[in-house]
């Protein structure tokens, strides 16, 4: 947590253009961990039986445009 606590005291202090950076990268960062994430439950088939229960609501007419 105290690493924590040093990044909370570093954004804290940084100018509005500094923050703006820092949120634009941060955002890509973010995204990009996402990503990785989704694409290895992909892999893993943790989706699986959600994809499964989207088809089956979208055939038993369940779902709205």
């Amino acid at each position: 947590m105290q690493r924590i606590h040093e990044i909370e005291q570093a954004v804290s202090k940084l100018t509005k253009k500094q923050l703006t950076r820092f949120r634009t990268w941060f955002d890509e960062f973010d995204a990009q961990a996402w990503d990785r994430q989704f694409e290895r439950d992909v892999r893993t088939g943790k989706l699986e039986r959600l994809a499964k229960k989207a088809i089956a609501d979208y055939k038993a007419g369940r779902c709205k445009k």
